[in-house]
């Protein structure tokens, strides 16, 4: 599954997605789509019936949005064959207004598309749905908050002149994001704040605290600062990590 925002709406890239596609591999992509004169005018002719609420990640329903099909309606040519556009309408925002086409204006509504070579995900039921794909689609957006915290994992700041070592250091700052979003997800998840804590809450509580592993009497012991008020989370990651299954 690929997903991209609005840079991605190209035919160059939907081309080269559909061309992976072989016996042994699917690929499905759902991508943002640049609205043109064209576009607006195939949403003027959807019928108001034909609009769906949209769910939230949660499933509950997301009053004041809509999302409905847009396929067969939209005339640009050049696109996939068999390609399905869905189109999502939200109430503008303050900080929409200044950016509304006359359409969006005279509406009422800000447009956004969504294209997607999806038809139907085998075992996954009502995948079908624009208004499930819509959700998969807007699950996207946190890739900002991945590129916020690969940034105050390092990236903010690359440490030389040279193309290697600045590579190299990008590779050991992915590294440490990925291992941050692991011990949350295996050791912190019903930690309240600790299981979508940011590095910086992280390194305070967790990763800064003094430590020692030692080991007495055939028996490892962990030596940590008792008066700390995060010892016992301390202890549960170590725990619930170390019993881990060792990869094979």
């Amino acid at each position: 599954m690929v997903r991209t925002d609005g840079a991605g709406a190209t035919h160059d890239l939907l081309a080269h997605l559909e061309a992976l596609n072989t016996a042994r591999r699917t690929v499905r992509y759902l991508v943002g789509w640049t609205i043109t004169e064209d576009d607006e005018r195939a949403i003027a002719k959807l019928p108001e019936r034909a609009w769906e609420s949209s769910l939230g990640q949660d499933g509950e329903i997301q009053d004041g949005y809509g999302i409905a099909e847009l396929t067969g309606l939209n005339t640009r040519p050049g696109w996939p064959v068999g390609m399905r556009l869905l189109v999502r309408r939200v109430r503008p925002a303050g900080r929409h207004k200044k950016k509304l086409t006359a359409f969006e204006k005279r509406t009422g509504w800000k447009y956004s598309v969504i294209a997607t070579n999806v038809r139907h995900m085998w075992g996954i039921a009502g995948s079908h749905q624009p208004q499930w794909l819509d959700a998969l689609a807007r699950a996207h957006a946190v890739v900002e908050d991945r590129v916020r915290v690969d940034k105050a994992m390092g990236l903010r700041n690359l440490p030389s002149k040279s193309w290697e070592v600045n590579r190299g250091w990008m590779l050991a700052a992915n590294l440490g994001h990925d291992l941050d979003c692991w011990v949350r997800l295996l050791a912190l998840h019903d930690q309240g704040d600790l299981e979508r804590a940011e590095p910086d809450t992280m390194r305070y509580r967790l990763y800064h605290l003094p430590a020692r592993l030692a080991h007495h009497a055939r028996r490892r012991w962990l030596r940590i600062e008792r008066t700390w008020p995060w010892a016992d989370v301390f202890v549960l990651a170590w725990q619930r990590l170390t019993t881990l299954p060792a990869a094979t």
